[in-house]
């Protein structure tokens, strides 16, 4: 099984967006499931999430409810191919725009 984590960092604050919900979902042939949501600790952190085997997975930010700008939320679409990988998803954040990249 893969671990999967995320750190978001608000550009326009300068600091880590502490607070914001993140949501794990897994695709299914009828949709997208949600396997977990968290939120955001004090260094803009979600390492929480439960191990997951390899598929298509989503992030999805709700950065309307944390109140940053023209996005009311904002969904990363990723793939797990490896059965024991670590998969870090870091999201850039300002308020009319973001910035996504596979991490270590």
């Amino acid at each position: 099984m893969s671990t999967v984590s995320t750190h978001v960092l608000d550009l326009e604050k300068g600091r880590p967006a502490v607070g914001m919900v993140v949501r794990l979902s897994i695709w299914a042939e009828d949709g997208w499931h949600t396997v977990a949501e968290s939120v955001t600790d004090n260094n803009g952190r979600v390492t929480s999430f439960p191990e997951v085997p390899p598929g298509r997975y989503r992030m999805a930010f709700e950065t309307g409810e944390y109140g940053n700008g023209f996005y009311p939320y904002v969904p990363v679409p990723f793939v797990i191919t490896e059965p024991d990988g670590h998969y870090h998803v870091p999201l850039l954040l300002s308020p009319y725009g973001y910035s996504t990249y596979r991490g270590s």
